[in-house]
């Protein structure tokens, strides 16, 4: 791709005196939105922290495949990005819905067709890793006391955790409610952002008062430093140049407290609702043929 739009002699768009000509006044704000949309798009690199169980010695294979995978992925990324501005101007980019096809469009001639269906292949790669991970979330939730038992629950025949993807699948259903995808991307990026935040921080709190704790895997504490001075210049910037969004994604992330509180800190719920949740359960065990992971291993 970046052969096809570089070798022609097409790097108009790469000069400096046209690649850092702003098309906007610069703003700190902008700037740190911008990170924050581009960021989606290496959304996957903690993928692999989620389904360490289903991984073969993952204290070993974890760190190998993070090490391979991020810069190969970054590496790619780029250069197709490259390749995007060599062919297209910043005025095309912002107006083309898709640019990858604008870019076939342009450079690729009949052979165009390649473009979408790649954007296609890609899409559902990366849907089907996001589903893969994101339903460990909420069976790991569930299993630790934090989310309804049903969802720790796996098949008895293919060990799969359905509940917990038909939950996945409707949380995503609730997602497309709004028809911007900027907007669905601010209030992602924003949320996943503020609790990386939040686990980064919480990793230095753990070194300094429990640095004797084995750490199979370990790395300086300079690199979550430096994450986080670069996740407060994010989040900060990005609050103030998009305050309604990120408020809506604070609000929607604090509507959990409420459920945490009657689900988990509320202990002694009346045996009328214990009960209803025992004969739901064993429903829905029914419907879906799914049983908790230490009464599969016994049978």
């Amino acid at each position: 791709m970046l052969l096809c739009s570089v070798s022609p002699g097409h790097f108009y768009w790469l000069e400096p005196e046209h690649a850092f000509h702003p098309l906007q006044p610069y703003d700190m704000s902008r700037i740190a939105l911008a990170f924050l949309q581009g960021s989606f798009a290496y959304a996957g690199w903690n993928f692999l922290n989620y389904v360490t169980e289903e991984l073969i010695d993952p204290y070993r294979n974890l760190p190998r495949a993070i090490f391979i995978s991020i810069p190969l992925v970054t590496f790619v990324y780029v250069c197709a990005n490259i390749a995007y501005v060599t062919a297209i101007s910043p005025q095309e980019l912002m107006a083309s819905n898709a640019v990858a096809v604008t870019f076939g469009e342009k450079l690729l001639g009949v052979m165009s067709l390649i473009m979408p269906i790649s954007v296609a292949l890609s899409t559902f790669g990366g849907l089907n890793g996001s589903l893969f991970t994101s339903s460990r979330l909420f069976f790991a939730g569930a299993r630790e006391g934090h989310l309804p038992r049903l969802l720790a629950m796996i098949h008895v025949n293919r060990c799969t955790p359905i509940p917990a993807l038909l939950f996945t699948c409707i949380s995503t259903l609730l997602m497309l409610c709004t028809s911007d995808i900027y907007t669905l991307i601010n209030y992602v990026g924003f949320i996943n952002y503020l609790f990386y935040g939040v686990s980064v921080a919480g990793q230095i709190v753990l070194r300094i008062k429990e640095p004797d704790i084995h750490r199979p895997i370990k790395v300086s504490l300079a690199w979550p430093v430096i994450f986080l001075i670069f996740w407060t210049f994010l989040l900060i910037f990005s609050l103030y140049s998009e305050p309604v969004v990120c408020g809506r994604g604070l609000a929607i992330m604090l509507s959990g407290v409420p459920v945490y509180l009657f689900g988990v800190y509320w202990e002694n719920k009346p045996k009328s609702f214990n009960s209803f949740i025992v004969k739901l359960n064993h429903l829905e065990q029914k419907l879906f043929m799914v049983v908790y992971p230490s009464e599969g291993s016994e049978r």
